[in-house]
């Protein structure tokens, strides 16, 4: 097997993880499937000899690919591509049947999707990367320009947010309050 086989087949083995990562900071799976190809293509014109942990590294560059789509969409005021509901397909092909969509469906919500949706795509970089798929603080930092501890803050600051529900919009006479329990 030669070195371009090799990463192919690593390539693949993560590409599920970094599709998830890209959906859960997309929102949109056409837009998840651009940056994970664009994830192959930086791979390809990479050196990762000295790549220790090549899913870690492919997850940073989707990171950093998903982060310059979603400051495009601000510079353009645009809004994402595609449908926002989530797809059980966005995990992987090896995710079928009931069970699984049921698990997939669970940790990612269209009400989650909503709610990344009102962050700014640093806060959801960090957010997205630290609390849902383990990546360091000081591996985060460098894709956002910010220190670690700048890093941490923002995930601090998404993490309010997202146990908040989305922010007011200023409308509070419009908003229906519903009292129950605490989900937690």
């Amino acid at each position: 097997m030669n070195g371009q086989e090799y990463l192919a087949e690593r390539f693949e083995s993560q590409r599920g993880q970094l599709r998830s990562v890209a959906h859960r900071m997309l929102g949109s799976l056409h837009e998840a499937d651009d940056a994970v190809q664009e994830a192959w293509s930086r791979l390809g014109r990479s050196d990762t000899v000295a790549v220790a942990n090549l899913g870690r590294w492919l997850t940073i560059v989707v990171g950093r690919v998903c982060l310059d789509l979603l400051r495009g969409r601000a510079c353009r005021r645009e809004a994402p591509l595609g449908p926002r509901v989530h797809d059980p397909r966005a995990g992987g092909a090896d995710a079928s049947g009931p069970e699984s969509d049921v698990l997939l469906a669970d940790s990612v919500g269209l009400a989650l999707l909503v709610v990344l949706e009102t962050l700014d795509p640093a806060e959801r970089l960090a957010f997205v990367l630290h609390d849902l798929f383990a990546v360091p603080f000081d591996e985060i930092a460098p894709v956002i320009g910010r220190t670690p501890a700048a890093a941490r803050r923002l995930a601090a600051r998404a993490r309010r947010r997202v146990r908040g529900g989305a922010p007011d919009t200023g409308l509070a006479g419009r908003r229906e309050v519903v009292e129950g329990p605490s989900p937690d």
